[in-house]
């Protein structure tokens, strides 16, 4: 694998000579449109349609679940909460403009009527700084204490270390169900990219997060899965990474692009034989960081 950006044309289906509906595309066609296609557009993580809003949602609403365990004092359908004079009183749904576009949250409510979201604030309708968020809380392999320190960077001050603790567990429970949701069993392409990121724990440090992101074969595009780097990149890491895509359900991919990233064919190799490693410079897009 070199470091040599390919160019990928455009393939179009060919046209029958005959009159009549056109000769059915190839695997190799339908990859190379579907490649294109992200090249051209980019690879959006933010604004309107970004591939970040319903990760973003899944973080938020976690969040917020986690605020209400703390302020009730027990965790949703616990037992201690019998009695207790407080308790749940389902949720109503709130839209707030983000830097990954417009985001609908299910904002917690109590009987009482006492408690007061802080991530999104009653009234407030604009968050800002959430895809730097968001990438940092749901990147796999970061500690409870990287999150917990980034949680309470996001609150502040005035919420305490039990109730950051309270919301890091919610955080992270959230994040594992969607980190080792089941996946399709054939991709046509996936896409892997690293993105800097600050990570928070004594000090802020930028350290790289790994998106792997999928095109599916009427060309929808989402997030597989997003790791935090454990020290360089090499084929043992990236092994790990496509054996657990594998695990979760991921039996083939036709092509995987990437940007030149070190022992990442040699994994791929191992995983998915038959897939074709295509050196490229597709990279994710961002408004701003």
């Amino acid at each position: 694998m070199t470091d040599t950006a390919v160019e990928l044309e455009t393939v179009k289906p060919v046209e029958s000579a005959q009159s009549g509906p056109p000769a059915p595309v190839s695997d190799e066609q339908l990859v190379a449109m579907l490649v294109e296609r992200a090249r051209s557009e980019g690879l959006q993580l933010t604004g309107q349609g970004g591939l970040l809003q319903q990760l973003t949602k899944r973080v938020l609403e976690s969040a917020l679940e986690g605020e209400i365990a703390d302020h009730l004092g027990y965790e949703k359908h616990d037992a201690a909460g019998r009695g207790s004079g407080n308790s749940r009183n389902g949720g109503r749904a709130k839209t707030v403009l983000t830097d990954v576009g417009p985001v609908e949250v299910k904002v917690p409510r109590d009987t009482s009527g006492t408690f007061e979201p802080q991530i999104v604030k009653k009234r407030q309708r604009r968050l800002t700084g959430v895809d730097e968020m968001v990438l940092s809380l749901s990147a796999k392999g970061l500690t409870h204490g990287e999150i917990a320190a980034h949680l309470a960077e996001v609150y502040g001050a005035e919420v305490s270390k039990q109730t950051i603790s309270t919301i890091t567990d919610n955080v992270m429970e959230g994040m594992a169900e969607w980190q080792n949701r089941p996946l399709d069993r054939v991709y046509p392409v996936l896409f892997v990219d690293a993105i800097n990121v600050k990570i928070r724990d004594g000090q802020v440090a930028n350290r790289p997060v790994y998106v792997v992101m999928a095109v599916t074969v009427d060309g929808t595009r989402g997030i597989l899965g997003i790791w935090a780097d454990e020290g360089g990149e090499g084929a043992k890491y990236w092994l790990h990474v496509f054996t657990e895509l594998k695990n979760r359900g991921l039996d083939d991919v036709l092509m995987l692009v990437c940007d030149g990233l070190k022992g990442l064919s040699e994994a791929v190799e191992t995983v998915w034989p038959r897939t074709i490693v295509q050196t490229c410079v597709v990279h994710l897009l961002r408004n701003s960081f």
